[in-house]
């Protein structure tokens, strides 16, 4: 494996049985995921493409105070990697997995079951807020860095000048073979100005396309896209709605949301809706960062969310 430069963590893994008589999930799955420190927990939901390699400075600046854990969705990072026949890559069974591996923690770590900060990035807002919904007693504190928990702003397409590269992605046939055969989508998300606005080190780089070094292990970052909802069309569509809906539940817990201004997708129309659903959040909007804004604004996200989670 390619070295991970800034990961000095111990792997960690949880076994998902799959439901009783599903023929899709016939197999135990192994998730990774990292537990590090003690204290309250900080749970770190990332989205897609990344994984836990993302939170790996956000862990090492806050374990001598908190517990931190940082899950990889089965099928990216350094989780199992399965088929479509062995596991349904939803928006549901992502709320699912995340539900059964802190219950697992509760129940058998030693991890308590109150006082949770819960941390989302990208497709983790959904993922982490959908965990939320089913558990608000658990959840002390948010913190929203580029992400969305509520239908697109902007409708129900996407921008102009996202509709071409979305419907491509979006396409069975042709994004099967961007995302399968070359790793497209990781690799522009790796790279200015998709993902970010200055380049990463080159060793960083390759640490956040080492899981998808293989053509088998892209499925997971496909079937991401696929199931965007976009529209009461799409089978997300009513999940996503729920977890809207339930947002206003959580307006009175501490948010922090730290902001790239320069994502290509997460624009200032999804900022302005965190801030009509959650007035009193403090917002840390950085003008030098792009969507992968944990990369871009360094030691300024740092502090912020130290000094968020020490008060």
């Amino acid at each position: 494996m390619t070295v991970l430069p800034g990961y000095p963590f111990d792997s960690h893994w949880y076994v998902h049985a799959g439901p009783p008589g599903d023929r899709r999930a016939p197999h135990r799955l192994r998730q990774h995921y990292l537990d590090e420190g003690s204290g309250p927990p900080v749970l770190f939901v990332h989205g897609n493409p990344t994984w836990s390699y993302l939170w790996r400075r956000p862990v090492l600046a806050l374990r001598d105070r908190f517990r931190c854990i940082a899950p990889d969705h089965i099928g990216m990072g350094l989780s199992d990697k399965p088929a479509d026949d062995r596991y349904t890559f939803t928006l549901a069974s992502r709320i699912d997995d995340l539900d059964a591996l802190t219950d697992h923690l509760i129940t058998s770590q030693g991890v308590p079951d109150r006082g949770w900060t819960l941390v989302m990035h990208d497709w983790g807002g959904p993922i982490g807020m959908g965990w939320a919904r089913r558990h608000p007693e658990r959840v002390s504190r948010l913190v929203v860095l580029n992400t969305a928990a509520f239908p697109n702003p902007h409708g129900a397409r996407p921008r102009p000048a996202l509709r071409i590269p979305f419907r491509v992605l979006r396409d069975t046939r042709l994004g099967g073979r961007l995302f399968l055969r070359h790793n497209a989508f990781a690799r522009l998300a790796t790279l200015p100005p998709f993902g970010v606005r200055r380049p990463l080190p080159r060793a960083v780089r390759a640490a956040y396309l080492t899981p998808y070094h293989q053509p088998g292990g892209r499925l997971a970052v496909q079937r991401f896209v696929q199931d965007i909802p976009l529209g009461p069309g799409d089978p997300a569509w009513p999940l996503l709605c729920r977890i809207s809906d339930s947002l206003s539940r959580f307006a009175h817990v501490p948010m922090l949301i730290g902001w790239g201004r320069h994502d290509p997708v997460f624009d200032p129309a999804f900022l302005r809706q965190w801030r009509e659903r959650f007035p009193n959040a403090r917002v840390c909007a950085f003008q030098r960062a792009g969507h992968l804004v944990v990369e871009d604004a360094g030691d300024d996200l740092l502090i912020a969310l130290r000094r968020f989670l020490s008060e």
